[in-house]
């Protein structure tokens, strides 16, 4: 069984339809990656496509192309609203990708929320594919 991706219609992209592994997939990420990689916070997790699902159809079920990122607002006195599935993986705008998210997410770490750098993502074959 395939399914639509309403939320794709909801902000301008083209419906897609998602393997019926995609539950799977993001459910054993999210295991396995059970922290905001921003931040480090443990509620609101989206699973993020560094490259998108939409223009990358082929990389919606490997998980070397998954990141997480919360969808939680924060109000401190540095940044306002700190939704950074919104604000790092799309740049601040649903319609929009990031290309550089981990890029943004790796400074963000270190920058903002005070953590060791980011590692386990593989910057030069996610670069081969753009």
């Amino acid at each position: 069984m395939v399914k639509k991706l309403n939320e794709d219609v909801r902000v301008g992209k083209p419906a897609i339809k998602r393997s019926p592994h995609w539950d799977t997939v993001r459910k054993e990420h999210l295991k396995n990656n059970s922290v905001c990689a921003a931040c480090g916070k443990t509620n609101g997790l989206q699973v993020h496509h560094i490259r998108p699902f939409h223009l990358f159809p082929e990389l919606e079920l490997d998980l070397g192309n998954l990141i997480t990122l919360c969808e939680v607002f924060v109000n401190n006195d540095d940044s306002g609203d700190d939704n950074h599935h919104l604000r790092l993986g799309h740049g601040g705008d649903f319609h929009k990708n990031n290309t550089k998210v981990l890029d943004d997410v790796k400074r963000y770490r270190v920058d903002k929320a005070k953590l060791t750098v980011l590692e386990g993502y593989d910057m030069v074959a996610l670069k081969k594919i753009l």
